[in-house]
């Protein structure tokens, strides 16, 4: 009787891992859509709080929801008018930004060879801004795309919020004879919506003294560089480098290694201040995950959905997280990979009694 029991179980586990490689694959086909429903889930996180407090004053749902997409459409327009403005800024200064890089290439050259380095090979001619451009052009998304991408995101994510209440009372209904799986449930979206808010939080002073800084500075395009850090920020460990290497860049096109030193001090100022302090006592070390499982979920997350991948990582894995929490059967999962502390106590108690 034994055997059958271990080889179904053999069967079902088999089963359940073929699944998993048929849904990484579908993702990743399907990554626009999975991209747009992410992008729409944490935008909708980080819409409810706003939405409960319109209506707290009184406000009906279409009212409300109408205040929030005013207030976002004009936070997106101006967000893609910086940008566009900043690109067409960098890209008509092109020939003065080339001028700078051959005069810095010229300098460091020169160095080179005091010290005995051959520099046949790296000659200043040799570098040209404008392959970088040619470059990256193919992979830019066409302004009509990004248009209608964020079109659906919109639609996406007011139906999202509008449908939110409705569905907390069906759940309520449904699962009226197992009270404690649906504060399981609440509890699980508690924790969701505190870790997107609070980083989304973060990344904005982050964004916002990084670009100040810059600006102080005379960096060329520095609104554009703290739009980037505030938005690269959300990858762990490697986001905020990334972030920063643009404005390493100019500021060694326009001031030299000595510009170069000053980013680099902002950075780690910035990073000692906001990344330590700061995000650790808002977020009161609840969402802190081994280093192990935030670099693999990174390079999962970012195979299967590439760049939005990498962004949301986190927040993704730290649902399936709490998904595996609510399971009698797959909670030592979380206990293997040390992420069961996050919970402080159990999310979800649905054993019966």
């Amino acid at each position: 009787m034994d055997r059958p029991l271990e080889f179904s179980g053999t069967l079902q586990s088999l089963a359940i891992m073929a699944a998993l490689v048929v849904i990484v694959i579908g993702m990743r086909y399907c990554s626009y859509i999975v991209n747009l429903l992410l992008i729409s889930l944490i935008l909708t996180i980080l819409t409810l709080p706003a939405m409960d407090m319109l209506r707290k004053r009184g406000l009906p749902d279409l009212a409300a929801m109408g205040v929030i997409s005013a207030a976002a459409a004009v936070v997106t327009i101006i967000g893609v008018v910086i940008t566009v403005s900043s690109l067409e800024t960098l890209l008509h200064d092109l020939p003065t930004y080339q001028a700078d890089l051959q005069m810095r290439l010229a300098d460091l050259t020169a160095i080179f060879l005091d010290i005995g380095i051959d520099t046949a090979a790296f000659a200043p001619t040799s570098f040209h801004l404008a392959d970088v451009v040619t470059f990256i052009e193919p992979y830019a998304i066409g302004l009509g795309n990004a248009l209608m991408y964020l079109f659906f995101i919109l639609i996406t994510t007011m139906f999202a919020v509008l449908e939110i209440p409705h569905i907390s009372e069906r759940l309520k209904r449904g699962l009226v004879r197992e009270p404690k799986t649906f504060v399981g449930i609440e509890r699980m979206s508690r924790l969701m919506m505190d870790f997107v808010i609070v980083r989304t939080e973060v990344n904005l002073i982050h964004g916002v003294l990084f670009g100040l800084s810059l600006w102080l500075m005379g960096i060329h395009s520095a609104v554009l560089w703290g739009l980037l850090t505030f938005i690269l920020a959300f990858i762990p460990y490697i986001g905020l480098i990334i972030a920063a290497l643009p404005a390493i860049f100019f500021a060694w096109l326009q001031y030299g290694l000595w510009g170069v030193a000053a980013v680099v001090g902002i950075v780690v100022v910035l990073n000692a201040v906001v990344e330590n302090p700061i995000y650790a006592k808002i977020a009161s070390r609840r969402f802190e995950m081994p280093p192990m499982v935030v670099i693999l979920s990174l390079i999962i997350w970012g195979w299967i959905l590439g760049l939005p991948g990498m962004i949301f990582a986190v927040p993704i894995t730290l649902l399936l997280i709490i998904l595996i929490q609510c399971s009698d059967e797959l909670r030592w999962i979380n206990d293997l990979l040390g992420v069961s502390g996050i919970f402080g106590e159990r999310a979800c108690k649905n054993r019966p009694e």
